[in-house]
């Protein structure tokens, strides 16, 4: 096996929409050799007032302490894109490399949609490392460029051991009754033919791939029965 092969995926709530019973997550990737790989970072500590429907849970941080991390034995972050509920605590993770679609952060800079979480994502340069499309990472972890939710979002690709392939759509697929040939546009996403197209490429992928667990970004009936930090899959 590659030395730094994928060894454990956990996933975390860290907040809702308590209206809609909607979860706000991210996850723990670990490696083989010991790395620690975040994949978006939930909701800032103090909820803009423009975001007032989110409400904050165990943050990501209390999270990670609980089975024995620290912010800074983070050494990555996969930002999927920078909306309040995925970039919320990028900052407190001073020691990781971000990871981000050029696309998306670029566009972020002049877009208002990502300016109450400025301050998180906006890091020094020698820091952020941009990808063109989809890239594999390292062996077992494949960034998937999937725009429509916004430009440049990206879905992440898994390879565990004993699970085998888990696709993390985050919000280029949100509910698992969009994933769906005929998804519809239901005025949420400001590019709904991107979101059709990504939501194809992402159904041949799990075709192709023969991928056996597809986890959604915000679906609360799927993730009723899925395995919380500090379980984990391998």
């Amino acid at each position: 096996m590659s030395q730094n092969a994928v060894k454990r995926l956990y996933l975390m709530q860290v907040g809702s929409v308590p209206d809609y019973q909607i979860p706000i997550v991210c996850y723990l990737v670990q490696t083989e050799d010991g790395k620690n790989i975040l994949i978006d970072t939930g909701l800032p500590e103090i909820i803009p007032e423009e975001s007032s429907e989110f409400e904050n849970g165990q943050d990501v941080i209390e999270q990670l302490a609980s089975i024995g991390l620290q912010p800074d034995d983070i050494e990555m972050v996969i930002s999927t894109h920078y909306d309040d509920d995925h970039a919320g605590r990028h900052a407190a993770f001073t020691k990781a490399q971000y990871v981000v679609q050029r696309q998306h952060h670029a566009e972020a800079a002049s877009n208002p949609r990502f300016a109450a979480t400025r301050p998180q994502w906006d890091q020094p340069s020698e820091r952020i490392r941009l990808v063109d499309g989809d890239t594999p990472l390292l062996p077992g972890l494949e960034l998937i460029e999937t725009s429509g939710h916004v430009p440049g979002h990206q879905s992440v690709l898994l390879r565990l051991p004993n699970t085998g392939a888990v696709l993390l759509t985050v919000d280029a697929v949100s509910f698992g009754k969009d994933f769906t040939p005929d998804v519809q546009d239901d005025g949420r996403n400001p590019d709904p033919a991107a979101v059709r197209a990504s939501t194809l490429k992402l159904l041949d992928l799990v075709e192709r791939e023969r991928i056996g667990m597809v986890v959604f970004g915000h679906d609360p009936a799927q993730w009723e029965g899925l395995k919380k930090l500090p379980e984990y899959y391998e």
